[in-house]
């Protein structure tokens, strides 16, 4: 018997304005109807507003009961410091929320690690020997492409074939620094070496800093351990 393919999960474009007001909504700083409204403005018709309605639900509205501590934890943050980038907060949920948002995030930031761009296609194939040649794949790993460019963390070029990794954008506060990184760690599944913490490709669109040990020492969910040779790792703690 053949194994299941992984689910897609991540299957509409989401527009960053889209995706501030959902978490502007869950934080208090906003009505639902006026997502409603942005939603009935971009979509032709009830099906597909209420597919992207899904993800925003599982992004920030309604995210899974296992991930609730850690949405609410970005919401706080957002709540205290409304000038925290909806773009850095929606990222770190998308990885955790949706293996397949992240793979792709993961395969664009390897790519584009040495020479930073690559090609649309190469991201294609990568995606295609996990996920399967289908259409499906295809679409969906575009749609994650393009919410990536949306929110300003990608540039592509004119004729769609090239992909560029833009500047890092530094995260601003400790709370956002911790935060992110445990978004890595249940991303990628397995502790991180402190020192390449900041180069997993999966949030290669951001930098985490300076002084990074001491800013992840008084996490509460971190774990900081360092082995006979000295060096750090960091993982979830159970």
């Amino acid at each position: 018997m053949r194994p299941t393919a992984p689910q897609i999960g991540f299957d509409r474009f989401i527009r960053l304005e889209w995706a501030k007001k959902a978490l502007e909504v869950r934080a208090g700083l906003a009505d639902i109807s006026e997502l409603d409204a942005l939603l009935d403005e971009a979509h032709s018709g009830p099906a597909a507003r209420k597919k992207t309605r899904t993800v925003l639900n599982r992004l920030w509205l309604e995210p899974r009961k296992d991930l609730e501590p850690f949405a609410q934890r970005g919401v706080e943050l957002f709540q205290s410091a409304p000038s925290t980038s909806p773009a850095a907060l929606t990222w770190g949920m998308a990885i955790v929320t949706y293996p397949f948002f992240a793979k792709v995030a993961e395969i664009v930031g390897r790519l584009t690690s040495l020479q930073g761009d690559c090609t649309t296609a190469e991201v294609h194939r990568r995606m295609a020997e996990i996920y399967g040649e289908r259409e499906g794949t295809r679409r969906m790993t575009n749609m994650v492409l393009q919410s990536q460019i949306d929110w300003a963390l990608l540039d592509r070029s004119d004729n769609g074939k090239t992909l560029t990794r833009k500047k890092a954008c530094a995260l601003e506060g400790s709370d956002l620094v911790r935060w992110m990184t445990t978004a890595v760690l249940e991303a990628v599944g397995r502790p991180v070496g402190l020192g390449t913490l900041e180069a997993q490709p999966v949030i290669y669109p951001f930098g985490l800093g300076d002084n990074l040990g001491f800013v992840l020492s008084s996490a509460s969910d971190l774990d900081l351990r360092a082995d006979s040779a000295g060096n750090q790792s960091v993982s979830l703690r159970e």
